[in-house]
């Protein structure tokens, strides 16, 4: 059986810092062994969580949109790493709406108590946050942790590891920093580590 690590892009910038953060750390975790994908949210076709509830009693959405082919990949993958920059001190939209969509998952654990996930996965899954912000203030990352936990916690992965870079504005080109895609790889590849050696 393989393994699989999921990379979420919550920017559009398909080359941007984020992203070339977010392939470090999936090069990590194929190098240990993992199969990887990334998904770049911003690209996908869906609608935001419009409060139907038809998963309070069911283990799918009302609305037919690319969503569900997420929930599929998201009940059998093995870790995630999400890579998003910060707008207005929070995620970004997209992002958020994608996250929001996963009622869910938080219906069938929470309300059900029947999580989605198959019960062998969820002691191994692990989770990576990367977050990067143009500004340099300390409490720039709050609300996007809490989100990112509050996520990963409806979709049972554990919150294993982050990495936060702050001022951006003033570093500009992640290249130059060969140091974070060090820390960047190095996350991805202990995720994709004790994803395969927990299974």
């Amino acid at each position: 059986m393989g393994y699989r690590v999921i990379g979420l892009l919550g920017s559009p910038l398909t080359e941007g810092n984020t992203a070339i953060l977010l392939e470090r750390a999936l090069e990590g975790a194929r190098d240990a062994g993992c199969e990887t994908e990334t998904i770049v949210v911003p690209n996908l076709d869906f609608q935001p969580c419009m409060e139907i509830f038809h998963c309070r009693e069911h283990s799918t959405c009302m609305m037919d949109d690319d969503m569900q082919a997420m929930y599929h990949k998201f009940r059998e993958m093995d870790g995630l790493i999400v890579a998003t920059p910060i707008m207005t001190m929070g995620i970004p939209g997209a992002l958020k709406s994608f996250i929001d969509r996963f009622q869910v998952f938080f219906m069938a654990k929470y309300v059900r108590k029947e999580s989605l996930v198959p019960k062998e996965l969820i002691p191994y899954r692990r989770g990576l946050y990367i977050g990067i912000s143009g500004m340099n203030v300390p409490d720039v990352f709050d609300g996007a942790k809490l989100t990112m936990r509050a996520f990963f916690d409806i979709i049972d992965v554990r919150y294993h590891a982050d990495l936060l870079i702050r001022d951006m504005d003033h570093i500009r080109d992640i290249k130059k920093r060969p140091d974070l895609l060090e820390a960047a790889y190095q996350k991805g590849n202990e995720i994709g580590r004790i994803v395969r050696e927990g299974r």
